[in-house]
């Protein structure tokens, strides 16, 4: 008796963290819908093991189960169908079409569980936080979320991650590798969701928008520290004096204050700045830049408070009031000298 022809069986044993990619366009890339699961890609795949067609479905699965590890098995995402050109016919008469993106299956409960991806259908609730994903093997992976286990471990720092997947990429901080580059500017990323973020700042695409005042911001993370101006969240605290930062960078530099450290120094005049913002606007007294013109008189300022200082002659807006006598002033600087007046200390000579 002749032998019928062998299939393919190729499975996916990692699921990559990254937010492009998600489109299921081809039989070599198939992306999650899930946010966290967001891109499954073939270069990544295990090698494929050879299955005799005529295999039952418990024992491929028994199979599969001795070829890859516990943690892998969990996360297979499909098993995809490969044969030579002359197998074709075969390959029609045996096999179930996903009719979205035309990936092949083996089994018919392969093909249902895929199905999820594209119905956005999602079965397997989480018990912690109720969160729902489309495959058994995503939430076993997001359930490490909740009890902390990280069984990646990165050799040169020993950081943990959930997935490995995630340890990959950032293996990638120690070696240096930057796979990813951007079209526009050629600069290099460590994964792709990095570099979708920066192409925002060339497209200025702004998808996130704050619910409270409208602003938009092309990542996520910006929106969220954002969000802390209105609800008055600062998570930062200085241990020296106790005042609170909504972004651990304004802490850093507010630290200088009390070790005196001055790592920006100005290339002219040497003087040194804790902030190198400071160091910029600094450095136009030198370059005689002045970026902030009056729309009203075209009057030019090197900062920007200096403009909106100037704008108050053209308004007559008197923003700050002594609350001795209702005398308003444009500066505060001005309603301080004004207030000695109250308390009889005496003027510094000019």
């Amino acid at each position: 008796m002749e032998d019928k022809p062998s299939l393919l069986l190729s499975f996916h044993t990692e699921i990559k963290q990254e937010s492009l990619d998600s489109d299921c366009n081809s039989g070599a890339q198939c992306g999650l819908v899930d946010s966290e699961m967001a891109s499954v890609k073939m270069e990544d795949c295990s090698p494929t093991l050879g299955l005799n067609v005529n295999i039952s479905e418990d024992e491929a699965m028994s199979n599969i189960g001795e070829s890859i590890s516990k943690d892998a098995s969990a996360d297979v995402d499909a098993f995809l169908i490969s044969a030579e050109q002359p197998q074709e016919d075969y390959k029609e008469k045996n096999s179930h079409h996903c009719s979205h993106c035309g990936i092949r299956f083996l089994f018919k409960s392969m093909l249902r569980r895929h199905m999820n991806i594209h119905t956005e259908e999602k079965p397997y609730p989480c018990s912690d936080c109720g969160k729902g994903f489309c495959q058994l093997g995503h939430l076993k992976v997001h359930q490490r979320i909740h009890t902390g286990e990280k069984p990646y471990s990165c050799s040169d720092c020993g950081k943990g991650f959930c997935r490995l997947y995630t340890l990959k990429v950032h293996q990638r901080i120690h070696t240096g590798e930057k796979p990813y580059s951007c079209s526009d500017c050629g600069k290099g990323f460590i994964s792709t969701s990095r570099l979708a973020e920066h192409q925002r700042v060339h497209t200025r695409e702004k998808p996130y928008f704050c619910s409270d005042c409208g602003r938009g911001f092309c990542q996520l993370g910006q929106l969220k520290v954002h969000q802390r101006i209105h609800t008055g969240e600062k998570p930062f605290s200085c241990s020296d004096c106790g005042k609170g930062f909504c972004q651990f960078d304004h802490l850093k530099v507010h630290m200088r204050i009390h070790t005196g450290e001055k790592p920006y120094s100005c290339s002219d005049c040497g003087k040194g700045f804790s902030d190198s913002r400071n160091l910029k606007v600094h450095q136009r007294v030198h370059t005689g830049e002045k970026p902030y013109s009056c729309f009203n008189c075209g009057k030019c300022f090197s900062q920007f408070s200096g403009l909106k200082f100037h704008q108050h002659v053209h308004t007559g807006e008197k923003p700050y009031s002594c609350s001795d006598c209702g005398k308003s002033f444009v500066k505060l600087s001005y309603l301080t000298k004004h207030q000695r007046v109250h308390t009889s200390e005496t003027f510094p000579p000019f």
